[in-house]
């Protein structure tokens, strides 16, 4: 597809939304052949829980510093090129960690970093470009396209789990991914649009000039509580993430490839919530999807921390993959709705999602290092409650949220 307009006809803007559907496909399946093997990370490298959160906290920076390098690289290369670079980079990332897990733990931290500059990066060029898609359509897709993310992360976590079963070496596993990723990266983004790059300005603007503009965004008051849902819906996310396939090990006594199967209920459960999403919120306003998914994820969080037995906890983990599904998309289709802004502003409070999303889950390990896995899961149910008393800023611009019949 070479058009230079966004939606030059429908056949057109249904293939840029199958694409952007891949695209969050890929990035779930990147960040998820990650997660499924911090156990065999972990036992590989001998180290603590402690010590992982630590190494983990290499991914933490490198998301975070592709988070805010991102609008630079997407009006340098555009939103095609700048997503099929980001995708491969982040594979580079992979490959360096897998094979860093038999030579050395700094290899690792460096191959973490990598994976994460180039998964942060596509995260903001995808959700923008998710979020214009949606602009055109006409009718709510960003959780469905997030169900895709965690269509990715099912089938990460699903080949991981038979890994370890099988006792595939982590770097067989990885190099496998790699090349599956990046071929169909190179592929897919044909059907992403091209568009003219525009710049905000030919002339160089200092730094600090730039900063203040890109912070200007935070004066608004609605950004800032939709940042706060998306801070405690990322938590509870995120945290699942990198930490219930250990806290199964840990705190259950169950073996590692079984930690791995209860993270893929997790993201199953998820991936089918965002599904049927989008017709929810159509139904019932972004407000109402925001307050039961946050009161689900408090439920499943607090019967998975305190469940008298396993199968509980399946059930809990279960209820908390439901309960995290709405928050990210909704908060990325709110925070867009800006006529001049969009960019800045997705790019704004992915950064506070972020945060939440991979600074966490390092804090996590350590605290769990004083008073176990499970029990450090406590604090997330304070911010995901915040989320909830915060979920009114999620209600259109201009528009008046529709009621529960």
């Amino acid at each position: 597809m070479t058009a230079t307009s966004i939606a030059a006809s429908p056949a057109a803007l249904r293939a840029w939304r199958n694409a952007l559907f891949i695209v969050f496909l890929l990035s779930g399946l990147s960040v998820a052949s990650m997660a499924s093997r911090i156990p065999a990370l972990r036992e590989t490298l001998d180290i603590s829980n402690g010590t992982l959160g630590l190494v983990l906290f290499g991914m933490s920076a490198g998301s975070i510093l592709g988070l805010a390098s991102s609008n630079a690289i997407r009006e340098r290369l555009g939103t095609r090129a700048g997503i099929r670079t980001a995708l491969l980079v982040s594979m580079v990332g992979l490959l360096i960690m897998g094979f860093g897990s038999t030579i050395a733990l700094p290899v690792v931290i460096v191959g973490l970093a990598i994976l994460g500059f180039g998964n942060g990066v596509v995260d903001v060029m995808m959700n923008l470009d998710g979020a214009l898609a949606e602009v055109e359509l006409g009718k709510t897709v960003m959780p469905m396209m997030h169900a895709f993310f965690s269509v990715g992360t099912v089938l990460g976590a699903l080949i991981g789990s038979a890994a370890a079963f099988n006792h595939v070496p982590l770097s067989v596993h990885l190099t496998i991914v790699v090349i599956l990723v990046s071929a169909a990266a190179i592929i897919v983004v044909r059907w992403i649009p091209l568009r003219p790059i525009v710049r905000q300005t030919h002339e160089r603007v200092p730094f600090g000039e730039r900063l203040r503009a890109n912070a200007s965004v935070w004066k608004d008051r609605r950004l800032l509580l939709i940042g706060l849902i998306m801070l405690g819906m990322s938590l509870a996310e995120g945290s699942a993430g990198d930490w219930i396939a250990q806290a199964v090990v840990d705190g259950y006594q169950q073996s590692p490839g079984t930690g791995a199967l209860v993270y893929g209920v997790f993201v199953a459960a998820l991936m089918l919530t965002r599904f049927v999403g989008g017709p929810f919120i159509d139904r019932f306003g972004r407000v109402a999807a925001i307050r039961l998914s946050a009161s689900l994820a408090v439920l499943g969080l607090a019967l998975f921390i305190f469940a008298p037995a396993f199968p509980l906890a399946l059930v809990g983990a279960a209820a908390w993959g439901a309960g995290c599904a709405l928050g990210f998309p909704v908060g990325m289709s709110a925070a867009a709705e800006h006529p001049t802004q969009s960019a800045q502003r997705v790019s704004a409070v992915a950064m506070m999602g972020y945060v939440a999303f991979l600074a966490g889950p390092p804090a996590i390990g350590l605290l769990g290092e004083h008073v176990g896995l499970l029990h450090a899961l406590l604090p997330i149910l304070g911010l995901v409650f915040i989320a909830l008393l915060a979920a009114p800023a999620a209600r259109p611009v201009g528009y008046p949220e529709k009621q529960i019949a």
